[in-house]
């Protein structure tokens, strides 16, 4: 499953080495002998290699430097989590935020490094008119179905997030990890380009407020926190498959319960039971407002149908 993942997302190299350890008894042992659960993810395991300088062009090479590394390897992994900071979904999530009544108080919930909480730091070109907003870094989005398009960027009084593993944008290791977890392929470049314009922009501005915590048990404590005459806002981007599927219907269910609006950015199968989920094309994610879908999106960012 992993490799066709990859293979379908320009990773061949990764596809193979998926393939490859896959049919390694060694390796697959080496591999279980992680604790369960996020420890045992590929994308981690590549991550951690990568992290540590060794190869991921191909399963011979990286086969055997990770048999002889493996124990740093596996300190990596153990320190490590699978995380994301794709800053171009806000190009995908600012017509949807400016649908809301301002000004937003924004709570990220998996917001590893918190570039995603700066939606109004950044500029915006949608199927390549004049940028909204003012910004060194301009993110670019493709539309249809009539994506209504707003004049400026939204208006953000107070930003938070959680994470099991908050990073800081001000780290250079922290930063480098995140590059390291961008998949090889045509859009590599483009993408660690983004992300370090994006860190250097948050670093600049200070790093927002990152509680280390349980989404499930923290969200509401910062939801809570937002200034009176704030809408609070509770968004994610490819956060909720990391839960367990009663874990998710929990955190739905306190979505409900909680003032202010909840904005899910997801692959339709991590909430299978919101009406009209399912995208048009397979590779798109799902965008839904307190539960009703509102547009499909790419999976990073790159473009936005409204539903």
């Amino acid at each position: 499953m992993f490799a066709d993942h990859y293979e379908a997302g320009g990773a061949a190299s990764y596809a193979e080495i998926a393939r490859g350890l896959a049919g390694d008894d060694d390796m697959v042992g080496s591999v279980l002998s992680l604790p369960e659960g996020n420890k045992r993810q590929p994308n981690l395991l590549l991550g951690a290699v990568r992290f540590l300088g060794g190869p991921v062009e191909g399963w011979a090479g990286f086969r055997a430097w990770a048999v002889e590394h493996w124990d740093a390897v596996r300190e990596v992994v153990l320190e490590r989590m699978t995380q994301t900071n794709e800053v171009r979904r806000c190009a995908a999530l600012l017509p949807v935020l400016a649908t809301l009544p301002g000004p937003l108080g924004l709570v990220e919930v998996g917001s590893s490094a918190g570039l995603c909480l700066y939606p109004d730091r950044y500029a915006y070109s949608y199927d390549g008119a004049d940028p909204v907003g003012e910004s060194p870094l301009v993110l670019e989005c493709s539309t249809s179905g009539g994506v209504p398009v707003p004049g400026r960027v939204v208006e953000v009084a107070w930003r938070a997030g959680v994470d099991l593993n908050p990073l800081n944008a001000a780290d250079a290791g922290d930063v480098r990890w995140l590059e390291c977890l961008i998949w090889p392929g045509v859009n590599e470049a483009a993408r660690r380009e983004r992300l370090r314009a994006a860190a250097s922009l948050v670093a600049a501005a200070g790093p927002p407020p990152i509680v280390a915590g349980d989404l499930l048990e923290t969200v509401a404590d910062l939801v809570s926190q937002v200034p009176e005459g704030v809408t609070p806002v509770v968004f994610h981007g490819a956060v909720l498959a990391y839960l367990s599927p009663a874990e998710r219907e929990r955190f739905a269910a306190l979505m409900g319960e909680l003032p202010g609006h909840w904005v899910s950015y997801e692959g339709w199968r991590v909430l299978p039971w919101i009406e009209g989920a399912r995208p048009p094309e397979p590779t798109h994610f799902t965008v839904a407002v307190d539960g009703r879908v509102v547009a499909w999106a790419g999976e990073h960012g790159q473009s936005l149908t409204w539903a």
